[in-house]
């Protein structure tokens, strides 16, 4: 009988590549295709809904329920023309995936049926909250939970080979009205940092009347062959292969990077692209990535709570076309010991309704001036609010990516670049002079601020928090992560600082000073109070981390005790002073975090220790027979001693690691039982990390000697070799 592995490598051996048609040659002809978008609300609604809808989208106003309807039956209108047949509203809860309840347009009527969609339904639905993380928000029996329309994200249709469903993109909020879901919170924070943005920006354009956050978001993954994924437990259940040594080729050659890309992957890549670009996401960019089966695409910045939607929507995609392609695709931060993790990195920056930039440095003084202002703001929060950046990416997937050889430590700081830290340590010592006129040098000493160029810096890939000419990089993002949980917190944190800046600014130009003085007085003050955030330096190394230490900048490893951060007295006059998040909703989203933590590494040790159990121990005893049957008929054929020490020799090796593998999953489930009785959530997530995770690598080393040991024909797994370089 053949093995599931055997089956598995000679599938994978004989793919063929689907064909893949675009819908028109030129991208521009599909691109929006499946997308309610202003075009297509001009022609299906009357004038004035449409300036109605567009003022709702652009400035936050209220939709009244008569333009609710009439704005209804246009989506509807048009979603039936595109062939759809039910509606969804499309949300975001806590679990980390999206979630969907469809309904039929359909309704029975006296004459027999109707197809109906009222602005009700649009703007309001009652999904049943009652098996979703909610943290202890509500008890069990009271399911009631709503989902309300989000007008700034359009309508989408999102297709099947079985139909086609209209998606309206929603908030997802208890019976009482607390946030269950990840758009909620982050529609909160971008109305925080608008507002605080604004005030600032009237320092120096009161043209200025609205702040957009930007983000474009970069999107690693990995790709294995269907049926070799299936063929791993591992991957199945957790999205990482547990056990398994390392191929003898990895990535240390670096041929895999911007290599040419695999046929197979390419008709994969067109075809998810053709469908992302048909629902509005403007994929730019494809390629290899540095791991062996590893690769990223990345689209053109949009407005920040629609680039969350589009990458939502985009891991989606990605998963379901790579089914058409005989493939599994790994979101995981770190699918593969010994080379390259997935992340996510957030390129973040702040764009005006002129259409300016104001990571952007300018060509005149005062233009750098508002430069630095709200660069040197951000540089701030960060540094006041490290810990709650970090505690935002925290997971028990990006614990294993955090500090390895592709991404950032645990320990968050800032790089900048030679050129900008050299004119923040010339401000910094500089002597403020209140005596010269607006038109000459700012600083006694120092000339006007020398254009900085966009690709001033260079790209530290050991910093998770990098200014890249324009924007800030946040690289410390995990790959399979809800992009709305960090951008919430910096986007927070930069429009507290921002208030509070002004504040400081104001008091100054009270006194008497003059503006630009005034502004460049608290500016020069947070340079030198954030100074330690600022690093250029190696964050791999050692030395770092013993300087971070002196710092005072903390070294948070593991996710548990990361996430203390969101129930800190400073995090919760935050979230409170912005209206984000009120005490009762932190608390509830800790504990949320927590319990998926330790669910996750439950999962995880229960997978051990089944495959161990069912597949590699009777494995590797099945070989170990086989050994013995031979050095009992070499004894038989009179052979010497000697010659029989070398089948000998692989049996004592065999049942030395089965031995190991064996008392450390019994040790394990013995700790495991332990834990599950601990009633706080916290302790038990620690316990899992500190006790129940210790023994995973302890166990992981032992399987893989035997990998090395037992005859390939009856090794049970898909090895590494075949899942990285099957393509």
């Amino acid at each position: 009988m053949k093995s599931l592995r055997t089956i598995a490598l000679k599938e994978a051996q004989t793919r063929i590549s689907p064909e893949v048609k675009s819908p028109s040659a030129k991208i521009s002809d599909f691109f929006g295709l499946n997308v309610f978008d202003k075009r297509k609300m001009r022609d299906f609604l009357s004038k004035d809904v449409y300036e109605k809808l567009t003022v709702a989208i652009d400035q936050g106003e209220l939709i009244g329920h008569e333009d609710a309807n009439q704005i209804a039956t246009a989506m509807k209108a048009w979603a039936m023309s595109k062939g759809a047949t039910h509606y969804t509203h499309w949300f975001q809860p806590l679990t980390g995936t999206t979630a969907e309840k469809h309904d039929a347009f359909f309704e029975p009527s006296s004459d027999g049926a109707i197809e109906k969609f009222s602005g009700a339904a649009l703007v309001q639905q009652e999904p049943d909250a009652s098996s979703f993380p909610n943290g202890g928000i509500r008890n069990t029996f009271e399911a009631r939970g709503y989902t309300a329309w989000d007008p700034s994200s359009p309508a989408f249709i999102m297709e099947s080979k079985a139909g086609k469903t209209l998606c309206v993109p929603t908030v997802f909020v208890s019976y009482t009205g607390e946030a269950l879901d990840y758009k909620a919170p982050l529609l909160k924070a971008l109305a925080a940092l608008d507002k605080a943005a604004v005030d600032v920006c009237q320092y120096f354009d009161k043209s200025i009347t609205k702040v957009n956050a930007s983000l474009g978001i970069e999107q690693e993954y990995f790709l294995v062959d269907e049926s070799l994924f299936n063929a791993r437990p591992d991957l199945v259940l957790t999205g990482r292969a547990l056990f398994g040594h390392m191929s003898a080729k990895g990535q240390q050659l670096e041929d895999h990077y911007f290599g040419s890309i695999p046929e197979r992957v390419f008709s994969y890549m067109v075809d998810f692209e053709n469908e992302a670009l048909k629902l509005g996401i403007p994929l730019k960019t494809r390629h290899n990535e540095v791991a062996p089966s590893q690769f990223e695409c990345a689209p053109i910045y949009e407005e920040i709570n629609l680039a969350i939607d589009h990458n939502q929507l985009l891991m989606d995609l990605m998963e379901k076309v790579a089914r058409r392609h005989n493939f599994r695709v790994l979101l995981h931060e770190k699918p593969y010991a010994g080379i390259n993790g997935s992340g996510k990195h957030n390129n973040w920056s702040m764009i005006t309704n002129t259409g300016k930039n104001l990571l952007a440095p300018g060509k005149t003084p005062k233009n750098n001036l508002m430069f630095l202002t709200f660069f040197v703001n951000t540089i701030k929060a960060v540094h006041e609010h490290a810990d709650l950046l970090r505690a935002s990416i925290a997971s028990v997937s990006n614990d294993h990516r955090l500090g390895a050889n592709e991404a950032p430590p645990a320990i968050i700081s800032i790089f900048l670049g030679q050129q900008l830290n050299e004119v923040l340590d010339e401000i910094e010592h500089s002597r403020i002079s209140k005596k010269i006129k607006e038109d000459n040098a700012l600083w006694l000493g120092i000339p006007k601020i020398p254009q900085i160029l966009l690709d001033n810096t260079d790209r530290n890939r050991t910093s998770p928090f990098a200014f890249t000419g324009n924007k800030f990089e946040l690289r410390a993002v995990g790959s399979s992560a809800n992009s709305s949980a960090p951008m919430t917190v910096l986007n927070a944190i930069v429009a507290d600082q921002l208030t509070k800046f002004k504040v400081e600014v104001d008091k100054l130009i009270k006194k008497g000073d003059k503006k630009d003085i005034a502004l460049l007085t608290v500016i020069k003050k947070y340079i030198k109070e954030s100074k330690n955030i600022r690093f250029e330096g190696n964050g791999y190394s050692q030395e770092w981390e013993d300087e971070a230490n002196l710092r005072g900048l903390s070294n948070i490893k593991t996710t548990p005790k990361a996430l203390d951060a969101y129930v800190s007295e400073k995090t919760t006059a935050l979230f409170t002073s912005t209206n984000i998040f009120n005490k009762r909703e932190l608390h509830a989203r800790h504990e949320i975090m927590l319990e998926n933590y330790y669910k996750k590494l439950q999962i995880e040790a229960r997978v051990i220790g089944e495959v161990a159990n069912t597949s590699i121990i009777p494995a590797a005893i099945a070989y170990q027979n086989t050994l013995i049957e031979n050095v009992k008929g070499l004894k038989d054929l009179g052979v010497s001693e000697e010659a029989i020490g070398v089948p000998m020799g692989i049996v004592n090796k065999l049942s030395e690691h089965l031995g190991l593998v064996k008392s450390n999953i019994d040790s394990m489930l013995e700790e495991r039982k332990a834990t599950n009785k601990i009633e706080d959530t916290r302790e038990k997530s620690i316990a899992y990390d500190e006790k129940v995770k210790s023994y995973f690598e302890t166990i992981r080393y032992h399987v893989d000697k035997l990998e090395q040991i037992v005859d390939d024909s009856v090794w049970p797994l898909p090895k590494f070799r075949e899942l990285l370089f099957l393509k």
